[in-house]
């Protein structure tokens, strides 16, 4: 039976050619070879070669936390082209990785490609097809007309407007593919690979085909060897892909995140150690996010404001009503935070990325729980580019592929931008002193999500912030709600940096999200797909929830 040759990292990079283009599985830290894309640098460092390269990212190799990933490769001369999901991101106050500068710098071509389509073009690619025609990113940066996906100057053309049937289509061509470097947690003599201390797989296999269907070789680092074959249930990506293991006992599982159990789902962890969402305006955001939830729900969950929803609803009491879907994979179970973002605990099923993805852009979901940098006066969003500071935001990752075809989006962030004083007391928003830059604008920096889009698709979008919650409607952004203690023309219309509308039957958001005490949330119920067909158990009474609805 074939053998799979363990190499060193130093010896693996020898079989990548100059002018390569290699696909590199990761998630940031999550998942990300890095020990192999080290000894890749270290070789061009060295001798000069491999250089010339082209790499595709779904989701971000690396981060600015400790695990270099692509900035491995930043070299100059190194990299050609980089196509990516997302790039590495960190606070404003840090240095920019070496990727970005290389971008920002015009050195290489760049383009940021929403993740679920570039794991699509990989299985595209595998099996021969051109590429992927699709809906995702009509409208938005991503959209010929307006930037192409391109991050900078030098970047040649690469998605293409397509019209079938009369309906608008983009295309973005399948990448043939030389080498695919991926990570699992061990290796057997045959080259079969496990994930059992991963928290998801990623889009290693179709990465995988992609290489390996071509011709190319594909390299997997692996936590740990197995003297004998792997259990056959735990395999899931087969020998016969693998060409070469590299061994890196120090892998970590996440960033700042050796290995923890309950990550991938091994063991089962009390949420009772789960620190609280600190009372302040992100909370008063959070909490009237999670409002718009019912019970039953399958939601997806973005970063920023909103990863704090899911504490909220623990918090509330409602931690097991919602079902979360993440696009790195993870079914269920409790969204992770800061370094471990991307992860959960206690999930119910870890799937591919891929497989994650056919839900989230077919709209099989209810919700999406999404944050925003700023929103025009026609409703588009900007969620993943700051001129400023570009590396504060990883770019747009699946955000595009979430929003075509949710049924429903939230999105989270504060009103205004800069230093401000607002206080809340006795239930109450006090606006002491405002910030100076407007959130809401006449055009965004970049286009993430197309208001135009969202209305044509009959979307229900929300905006919602500390002092005020905002509606996407037909005749443009409708205030239908602001919060006790705000004024309507002074704190929110002046403040606005387009005009608003204001809903005929404006309310008062409840005084509830203003006080440090539980809200006491009651969530709606959401209606059984078969409700017709079985007998459903009587409901209690109704009762009105903090965000002003009834809930059966």
């Amino acid at each position: 039976m074939r053998t799979v040759p363990v190499l060193t990292g130093a010896d693996a990079a020898t079989l990548i050619a100059d002018s390569a283009v290699i696909t590199i599985s990761s998630s940031s830290g999550l998942g990300c070879p890095d020990a192999l894309l080290e000894a890749i640098g270290h070789r061009y460092a060295e001798t000069g070669s491999p250089g010339n390269l082209t790499t595709l990212h779904p989701i971000a190799a690396g981060d600015m936390y400790g695990i270099k990933g692509i900035d491995h490769l930043c070299r100059p001369g190194q990299l050609r082209r980089v196509l990516a999901g997302s790039y590495p991101s960190g606070g404003s106050k840090l240095d920019p990785p070496l990727i970005r500068q290389l971008i920002h710098n015009d050195q290489i071509q760049a383009l940021n490609i929403p993740s679920g389509v570039l794991f699509q073009m990989h299985r595209a690619a595998s099996t021969g097809q051109p590429g992927v025609l699709t809906e995702v990113g009509l409208g938005t940066y991503a959209d010929p007309r307006i930037d192409g996906a391109k991050m900078n100057a030098v970047t040649d053309d690469f998605v293409q407007l397509m019209e079938v049937d009369g309906n608008e289509y983009l295309f973005y061509p399948a990448v043939d593919v030389d080498v695919a470097i991926i990570r699992a947690t061990a290796a057997d003599p045959h080259g079969n690979l496990s994930y059992q201390e991963e928290c998801s797989t990623l889009g290693a296999l179709d990465q995988a085909y992609a290489a390996h269907n071509r011709g190319g070789i594909v390299i997997a680092q692996v936590k740990r060897l197995s003297e004998n074959q792997l259990p056959t249930q735990d395999v899931r990506i087969p020998g016969i892909l693998v060409d070469a293991i590299v061994v890196d006992p120090d892998q970590m599982q996440t960033t700042q995140t050796f290995y923890d159990p309950a990550l991938s789902g091994e063991v089962h962890r009390d949420l009772d150690e789960i620190e609280p969402v600190e009372f302040g305006l992100e909370k008063v955001i959070a909490r009237r996010a999670a409002a718009e939830l019912q019970v039953n729900a399958t939601v997806n969950l973005g970063f920023g404001i909103s990863a704090a929803i899911p504490r909220v609803l623990l918090e509330e009491g409602h931690a097991d009503d919602v079902t979360w879907v993440i696009e790195q994979g993870a079914v269920g179970g409790f969204p992770a935070t800061g370094f471990a973002f991307g992860c959960a605990l206690n999930p119910q099923a870890l799937l591919q990325s891929i497989d994650q993805f056919t839900l989230l852009q077919g709209g099989g979901f209810d919700v999406a729980m999404l944050s925003f940098l700023e929103v025009s006066g026609a409703g588009d969003v900007n969620a993943s580019y700051l001129p400023a500071r570009p590396h504060v935001t990883a770019g747009v990752g699946g955000f595009n592929d979430i929003i075509t075809r949710a049924p429903k989006i939230v999105f989270s962030g504060y009103f205004t931008a800069g230093k401000k004083d607002i206080q809340i007391a006795d239930g109450q928003l006090k606006i002491i002193s405002d910030g100076l830059i407007a959130k809401f604008v006449p055009e965004v920096a970049q286009i993430s999500f197309s208001g135009d889009m969202g209305r044509k698709r009959r979307q229900e979008v929300l905006y919602i912030t500390e002092r005020c919650v905002i509606e996407l409607t037909e005749d443009g952004l409708t205030v239908i709600e602001i919060a006790p203690g705000v004024n309507l023309e002074k704190d929110v219309l002046a403040k606005a940096g387009v005009p608003l509308l204001v809903s005929p039957d404006l309310q008062l958001m409840s005084s509830a999200l203003f006080r440090p005490a539980s809200m006491g949330l009651i969530l709606s119920r959401k209606p059984s797909r078969i409700a017709e067909f079985i007998r459903e158990p009587v409901s209690a009474p109704e009762r009105p929830g903090p965000n002003g609805h009834s809930a059966p």
